[in-house]
């Protein structure tokens, strides 16, 4: 398999994966009404999908370095695209819970995968070049999902949602089916899947990095879990006007995205994940100040988060192959290992943005700003990588 049809199934598959986290967010109040339940505890079923995603992703790491890439991608496609189309048959909150936990298991293999595909495909700064398209599949999905979810509910009701989902993630397993992976050479790798997850963790050179993304990646998936609540609460949007913000959040982190792929060869990965963290803090910042101001514009709200988008859009490609490069053993255990610790802290902090969801939009503004001060913290304490 070619370098770029390495390119387009990743990005493929991961739009799938990653649609399942937004798609159905304009949803969610005619999700409640619907189930009889909260609209709070409707929105545990991105933290509980994200809690899907984490759990499994060191066993879809060391299965994939054990039988090969392809047969668990297609588990992975398979297992998530079941799941989508069980999930509106489901007539109460804990079967709609139960199934956005299989979604996130399958998003799981998927996730892996593509990183996996990706990192034996490319090194160095052109890891870090190519795990920017990745970034772009990644955003464009939240982004445009949120709009394409709103327009299918208005016209098809919410469980058409999931049904389209479902059914081209199946077709999706089809395609992969039909393509030659390549049989990789031995990397230096341990005995035990255990071991090797053990000793890269202990390395500050993987860890670090790996927290920068994992903490800049909690601020998009803690204001995906609050500000439906906000937005749709005190500001008096629609369904529709709510998918409408995923356009400026897919703009912004598709021109980071882009940027990391045109200049990280001339700029080096370290300076533009520095910038990239710190846009994230000044976006950050500036939507805590606005929330404490009580301002009623929504536009203070929105358009420092897309700020913030951009920042992590720089950030998040490049920490992925700065862990990488740190890590101290090969196969397709470091980027599984980074993936399973990105999740995880998604998860973690997605059921505190479930458990501070309110329709103030202070509570979430501190979360954000908090997470970006950690991520600033880890960089200076990274150690310095090479960048060619």
């Amino acid at each position: 398999m070619k370098s770029s049809t390495t390119l387009l199934i990743t990005c493929c598959t991961v739009f799938l994966a990653q649609l399942g986290m937004s798609i159905y967010l304009s949803a969610l109040p005619e999700i409640a009404r619907d189930l009889t339940a909260d609209a709070s505890q409707v929105s545990w079923g991105l933290a509980v999908y994200l809690i899907g995603m984490a759990l499994p992703m060191l066993f879809w790491g060391s299965l994939g370095q054990r039988i090969g890439r392809k047969p668990v991608l297609l588990a992975a496609l398979g297992i998530y695209g079941v799941g989508n189309l069980a999930l509106p048959l489901g007539q109460t909150l804990e079967s709609f819970l139960f199934f956005r936990l299989i979604q996130g298991v399958g998003a799981s293999g998927i996730s892996v995968m593509a990183r996996v595909l990706i990192r034996d495909s490319f090194r160095g700064d052109l890891l870090a070049k190519a795990l920017s398209w990745i970034s772009i599949s990644f955003v464009v999905a939240l982004g445009i999902g949120q709009y394409l979810g709103s327009i299918i509910q208005v016209a098809l009701g919410w469980p058409m949602i999931f049904y389209l989902l479902g059914g081209v993630s199946l077709l999706m397993a089809v395609v992969v089916a039909r393509l030659t992976f390549p049989v990789l050479a031995a990397e230096n790798t341990l005995s035990s899947a255990w071991t090797s997850y053990w000793h890269i963790l202990g390395h500050r050179a993987f860890l670090l990095p790996a927290l920068v993304g994992g903490l800049g990646y909690g601020v998009i998936v803690a204001f995906n879990t609050a500000a439906p609540l906000i937005l749709q609460g005190p500001f008096s949007w629609s369904a529709v006007e709510y998918g409408l913000l995923g356009w400026p959040i897919s703009a912004a982190y598709f021109l980071g995205a882009v940027a990391v792929n045109r200049f990280v060869l001339r700029t080096g990965q370290r300076q533009l994940m520095t910038a990239g963290v710190g846009l994230v803090l000044a976006g950050s910042a500036v939507m805590l100040l606005g929330s404490i101001a009580g301002t009623s514009i929504a536009l203070l709200f929105w358009l420092p988060y897309c700020f913030a988008v951009f920042g992590q859009s720089l950030n998040y490609p490049i920490s992925l192959s700065l862990a990488n490069e740190g890590s101290p053993v090969g196969g397709a255990y470091a980027m599984a290992l980074s993936g399973f610790i990105h999740q995880l802290m998604a998860a973690i902090i997605g059921g505190i943005a479930s458990l501070i969801a309110s329709q103030q939009a202070w509570p979430l503004s501190l979360l954000c700003t908090l997470l970006a001060v950690g991520a600033l913290l880890c960089v200076v304490l990274a150690p310095g990588r090479r960048t060619t």
